[in-house]
């Protein structure tokens, strides 16, 4: 603990001492710096420390539209697939620990170096002794008997965090880590989920099926801090360049990206939240994209009444429908904040929420849209921290599914498929809600005629953003011709002015 509160001193002291009395550009340069600077300390802090504190650098790493972006490009380097490794000798023990028998008696090979490492585990590449290509993931040592006091330093910086900058409190973010943590760190919570996952996408109400794979699991090979599993290969989710070379199109993969996650939220409400790109690899099969899911360590089962409120809120998002955010919001505990709490799902201010055109639905990715959204973010910081402590539990992981997703997303560059799947999903868990409680033909029928008015307006939707994209792009191409001509004499007072 006095090791974490040394470097939130040292970060404090760091921005009031930086940052008196500058304005302006000044200003600006002067926050960069220590953003970086700050952002080091905490990464430093993240990898001495190991595995909650990696934890919470991942966290950092998705919030890329509410936190300065030194921080985030910081974690995003290092934390999703380059965590801390633990010695060959640790890992031996816990394996005959758990499993009776060391690496050498249970596998015909086990490598001793390990081909990736997360926060709370690692895992090595063997082979079976039927000659089959494994997988095994070991937890690190000691995370079992760390967890609570390290827990509780993650609280006491937070909440010292707040003390000093009374905007930002992220008491939310220890509640999280309190309650996910315990499940994480047993491995047989993990080979549920992963089962549990597997048959829902083997399901015939899956619209995936065939298209998402779980590695297979041995059982007999799993133990609380061992998971055994068939090894995968595929590209990162985010490798475009490895997508192009297999054939696939990043418009198809972030398609079946977002039909998979909304299958989860909204059609079985069994949701992975730790959807960042080192955990989706991305196959090529039957000549089409098979998204492969990894590490089912942390999971949300929601209840119908909340997967319906959930479904509704996002269909009112996603078409701008004021009255319907507003009814959903108060079933959310954020009646009076209605605006704040569609700002934070969509992280767009309210006009634009409700503006009645697709470019409300489009997540910008250039510097400036960038720093337009984290400008709001910071704008609002105490409303959406007083939000985060109100909202249900569930809720919180799955806003950090939706910004992993996001940040897979924008990736990709098709940020607007996501919005469009989500509205077709939605649209689904609620006519299937509406069957269930009155069956009969009319229902049916009733269901039948909003599914084609949804896709009616998707389309007309998808038509007017690429239409203003168009005269967008026309608009820049004519003022670029112009300003190339332009004599030099002519564009300097216009500059000045």
């Amino acid at each position: 603990m006095a090791v974490g509160a040394s470097v939130c001193a040292t970060i404090v002291a760091d921005y009031k001492w930086s940052l008196r009395g500058l304005l302006g550009d000044e200003y600006e340069k002067a926050q960069h710096n220590v953003h970086e600077r700050s952002a080091d300390r905490l990464q430093r802090l993240c990898f001495a420390n190991g595995g909650i504190y990696i934890k919470l650098g991942q966290h950092i790493a998705q919030l890329d539209h509410l936190l300065p972006e030194e921080y985030v490009l910081t974690m995003r380097r290092t934390m999703l697939d380059q965590c801390p490794v633990s010695p060959y000798p640790e890992v031996a023990r816990i394996v005959r620990e758990d499993l009776g028998s060391t690496p050498e008696e249970l596998f015909a090979t086990f490598e001793h170096e390990p081909i990736a490492s997360a926060s709370l585990a690692q895992v090595h590449r063997a082979t079976s002794h039927d000659g089959r290509q494994l997988a095994v993931k070991v937890q690190h040592a000691g995370l079992r008997d760390s967890c609570t006091a390290d827990t509780l330093t993650v609280e006491f910086l937070v909440k010292t965090v707040h003390l000093l900058f009374p905007k930002f409190d992220y008491s939310w973010l220890v509640d999280q880590i309190k309650e996910s943590l315990p499940q994480e760190l047993d491995f047989s919570v993990e080979v549920a989920n992963a089962e549990r996952c597997r048959k829902n996408f083997s399901s015939k109400q899956s619209h995936v099926r065939g298209r998402v794979a779980v590695p297979e699991i041995l059982h007999p090979l799993c133990s609380k801090r061992v998971l055994t599993m068939e090894f995968v290969t595929g590209a990162n989710v985010c490798d475009k360049a490895a997508l192009a070379r297999m054939g696939l199109k990043a418009s198809d993969v972030a398609r079946l990206v977002s039909e998979t996650f909304n299958e989860m939220i909204f059609i079985f409400g069994d949701i992975h939240c730790d959807p960042h790109a080192a955990n989706m690899l991305i196959r090529k099969k039957h000549g089409k994209a098979e998204l492969v899911l990894l590490d089912h360590g942390l999971y949300k089962r929601i209840t119908d009444d909340f997967r319906r409120q959930y479904a509704g809120l996002w269909r009112a998002l996603v078409f701008g429908d004021a009255e319907g955010i507003k009814a959903h919001a108060a079933a959310m505990n954020a009646a009076d904040s209605y605006k704040f709490f569609a700002g934070m799902l969509t992280m767009r201010p309210w006009d634009e929420v409700t503006r009645a055109s697709a470019d409300h639905l489009y997540l910008g990715s250039s510097p400036e849209e960038r720093k337009m959204i984290q400008g709001y973010a910071a704008q609002f910081a105490r409303e959406i921290s007083d939000m985060l402590r109100r909202i249900p539990r569930p809720l919180l992981l799955l806003l950090k599914t939706n910004d992993c997703l996001r940040t897979v997303d924008a990736c990709l560059g098709q940020p607007v498929n996501s919005f469009m799947m989500t509205a077709r999903e939605c649209t689904r868990a609620l006519n299937e809600a509406r069957m269930r409680e009155r069956p009969g033909l009319r229902m049916r029928a009733a269901c039948l005629a909003d599914v084609i008015g949804v896709e009616a307006r998707i389309a007309a939707l998808a038509l007017m953003s690429w239409w203003s994209r168009q005269n967008w792009r026309l608009f820049r191409r004519t003022s670029n011709r112009r300003e190339a001509v332009q004599p030099p004499a002519l564009a300097m007072p216009r500059a000045v002015t």
